[in-house]
């Protein structure tokens, strides 16, 4: 059932760039119960940067953002050529956060493009209203929850222990 294993892979997508914290919390919580509650493995790209950049890359780059474009873009190749490579070839489906930081970004709204490219279930969470939501995110997205708490509900209900 799963891409390449007897776990499935989340990618947890949602705003890092402009969001408190990297995106950090929400992805740290999500983490915990994907692996012990389902027993399924998580992409967090707020942690895979780490593995990507060398440490001086990851240092600096968004400081080159003004002080030198063409190597911050470099850089940021990398790390979409990271995130692209996990969407397609091995995520068996997609957690996003949806909120006021995701707006001002755009490699989440790519990434949903691309999982509904290649038919990749996304499962948003967001309490922005869906009459003031984008027509194209809400067409990318399998399913929308109002908070985290009805997704973990869904979730436990849609796979069972064993991460299948």
């Amino acid at each position: 059932m799963w891409k390449n294993s007897d776990k499935a892979l989340v990618y947890l997508a949602g705003a890092i760039e402009n969001a408190p914290n990297g995106g950090a919390g929400w992805r740290e919580e999500m983490s915990v119960f994907l692996t012990e509650s389902l027993h399924q493995a998580v992409f967090n790209p707020v942690l895979e940067e780490n593995h990507v950049l060398t440490p001086h890359e990851f240092r600096n780059f968004r400081k080159w953002k003004k002080s030198d474009p063409e190597k911050f873009r470099q850089v940021v190749h990398k790390i979409i050529k990271t995130d692209l490579d996990m969407l397609i070839n091995r995520v068996d489906y997609i957690i996003c956060l949806w909120d006021e930081y995701v707006l001002n970004g755009g490699g989440t709204h790519g990434e949903l493009t691309v999982a509904h490219l290649h038919n990749i279930p996304v499962y948003m969470v967001s309490e922005i209203p869906t009459e003031k939501m984008s027509s194209w995110i809400l067409g990318c997205t399998t399913q929308v929850f109002s908070d985290f708490e009805a997704l973990k509900a869904f979730l436990m209900n849609k796979y069972d222990s064993s991460g299948m």
